[in-house]
C-alpha cells in the first residue's frame, strides 16, 4: 500500500505520521499540489492520502478527485481538534486519528456536494444576505424543511444513507434534522459558507445532494 501525507498549513505532524512521506501544501491545497501526488500513489494498486488539516483542507481533496474520476484513492482524515467533518464521520481527531488513517479500512462513504461541483465534508451554513434573515422555500427529498423566514439554514453530511442533514436555525427552538438524499433550496437571494469557506456572492438557490459515486473513508 502507498500511503503519503498532506500536511495542510502548518498542522502539528502526529508521532503515528511523522516516518510517513509527506508533502506540505497550504491550508487549502492546490489541485496542481494534488496532481503531483496522484502519479505516485497510481503507482499502487492501494493508494491512500491522510489529509492532515482541518475540514476545508480535505473537501478540497475530495472536490478535485471527484472532478478528476479518481475517488478509488483511500482518503484518511486527521484534524487537529474536533471539526464538523471528525464529527460525521467518527475519525477522531490527532494521534488517535492517524492510527486509525493507517491501520484503518476504507470504506464507501455517501460523497455529498452542491451544485457548484464543491464537495462537503463538515457543514455549510446558508444565510441571508448582509446578515438579514434568509427568506425562501427549502426541501429534503419531499419534506418541505422550511417555507418563509429563518436565521439560517444547515447541511451537513451523514455518515450512512441517505446521506445528507438539513435543518433550520430559527430562534432558541431546538433544531431537528431532516435527511435525505438531496437539500434544495430557493431563496431570492443567500449566502453560502461551505466548510468555513463563504461565497463572494449571493445565490438564487442552492442544492446539496448525494454524488452518483461514494468517496473512500478510512476508518
Amino acid at each position: 500500500m502507498s500511503t503519503h501525507v498532506l500536511r495542510c498549513d502548518s498542522a502539528p505532524v502526529p508521532i503515528a505520521l511523522a516516518a510517513l512521506p509527506t508533502t506540505q501544501t497550504a491550508a487549502i491545497p492546490d489541485p496542481a499540489e494534488i496532481d503531483e501526488l496522484l502519479p505516485v500513489l497510481a503507482a499502487d494498486s492501494l493508494p491512500r492520502l491522510i489529509v492532515l488539516g482541518e475540514d476545508a483542507a480535505l473537501a478540497a481533496v475530495l472536490t478535485h478527485l471527484m472532478r478528476t474520476e479518481r475517488l478509488h484513492v483511500e482518503i484518511g482524515y486527521v484534524p487537529v481538534e474536533k471539526t464538523y467533518a471528525s464529527r460525521a464521520y467518527q475519525t477522531g481527531t490527532g494521534n488517535a486519528a492517524a492510527k486509525r488513517a493507517i491501520g484503518g479500512r476504507g470504506v464507501e462513504t455517501p460523497l455529498i456536494r452542491d451544485d457548484t461541483g464543491t464537495v462537503l465534508v463538515g457543514r455549510a451554513v446558508i444565510t441571508g444576505v448582509e446578515g438579514a434573515k434568509l427568506e425562501g422555500e427549502a426541501y429534503v427529498d419531499d419534506t418541505q424543511l422550511f417555507s418563509g423566514e429563518v436565521t439560517a439554514m444547515i447541511v451537513s453530511p451523514s455518515l450512512e444513507l441517505p446521506g445528507v442533514r438539513a435543518t433550520v436555525r430559527k430562534g432558541i427552538r431546538k433544531r431537528r434534522w431532516s435527511e435525505g438524499r438531496a437539500a434544495q433550496l430557493g431563496t431570492p437571494g443567500a449566502i453560502v459558507a461551505r466548510d468555513g469557506i463563504r461565497t463572494d456572492r449571493p445565490v438564487p438557490r442552492s442544492t446539496f445532494y448525494r454524488h452518483h459515486e461514494s468517496w473512500h473513508l478510512v476508518r
